[in-house]
């Protein structure tokens, strides 16, 4: 791709992009049916596993040989069950006929914890069987589409895409638990009521996983947390996202028809598509009704 891309439509479908045109994905699916996130989105489980199966397939058919998906993912507990989201999608991905390479914790500050009425800080019922534990963590699940050709990168190009080991010792990316703050969810925020993963993931992904002028692609775009590091990052970018109520969300974070001190604005073409949604009022409605009956 030459050019920087977003389609509000579903990632079934990315027509919009040719085979093996992408270099990297770097994502994070909605939660399925997360009560403060996602409540009731999906009309089941199967039909969540039957979109990620879709979508890893197109996922497969644009992705350039040897190159990486990388998935922020996490296991959902909705009224007391467990869904193995984390597993399933790893089974899917490895059904399709990527390579399982790497699985990355990512953990929270302990600080950061979503209050909930799980046992939590305080046991609820200091009894046995009682016992649910706040979660700190999440999965960054890797897979290959194939063995990369490390002979097939010019050498100006690997050398403008050397990682800087400094940093990289610093802030220990060489290990496979990642300790990084999460977006903490502000009144006042861009990405207030939406589930965005912060900068540092994709800032860390898109240097370990990809050269300078490559194009990454987020299927699952939310707010373009994915996109706008990328584009700092001399990368192209190409975005999905089903929901067209955050096309002004998106346009203020990526600087799109807006221009700035710090110089002009970014140059996305943009596509609407027939299957957009608008999602986001009711959800956030639902994620209300839900707080007010916790707090009952």
């Amino acid at each position: 791709m030459d050019k920087n891309l977003i389609v509000f439509g579903n990632a079934q479908s990315m027509k919009e992009i040719g085979d093996e045109s992408v270099h990297l994905v770097v994502t994070s699916p909605p939660y399925f049916n997360a009560p403060f996130d996602y409540p009731d989105m999906f009309e089941s489980y199967e039909e969540f596993l039957g979109i990620m199966r879709n979508v890893s397939r197109e996922i497969m058919r644009v992705l350039k040989w040897g190159r990486v998906a990388a998935l922020v993912v996490d296991d959902t507990l909705i009224k007391g069950k467990k869904y193995p989201v984390v597993a399933d999608i790893t089974k899917i991905f490895v059904e399709e006929g990527f390579r399982y390479r790497e699985r990355i914790v990512w953990v929270k500050p302990e600080g950061y914890i979503r209050i909930s009425r799980r046992s939590g800080v305080l046991l609820q019922n200091p009894y046995p069987m009682y016992y649910y534990p706040d979660n700190l963590q999440e999965s960054i699940l890797i897979f290959q589409k194939g063995e990369f050709d490390y002979k097939s990168i010019p050498e100006d190009i690997r050398e403008a895409s050397r990682i800087d080991l400094e940093e990289y010792q610093k802030n220990k990316w060489y290990l496979n638990v990642w300790y990084i703050t999460n977006v903490l969810p502000t009144h006042n925020r861009l990405e207030r009521g939406i589930a965005a993963f912060p900068e540092e993931i994709p800032y860390r992904l898109i240097k370990l996983f990809s050269y300078k002028g490559e194009t990454v692609l987020d299927p699952f775009m939310g707010s373009g947390t994915t996109l706008k590091v990328a584009v700092e990052l001399g990368r192209k970018a190409i975005g999905y996202e089903i929901d067209l109520e955050l096309l002004d969300v998106i346009r203020k974070k990526l600087n799109i028809g807006q221009n700035s001190l710090l110089g002009n604005s970014n140059e996305f073409e943009i596509i609407v598509r027939e299957d957009a949604k608008r999602l986001r009022s009711k959800l956030q409605e639902k994620v209300k009704q839900i707080k007010r009956v916790k707090k009952g």
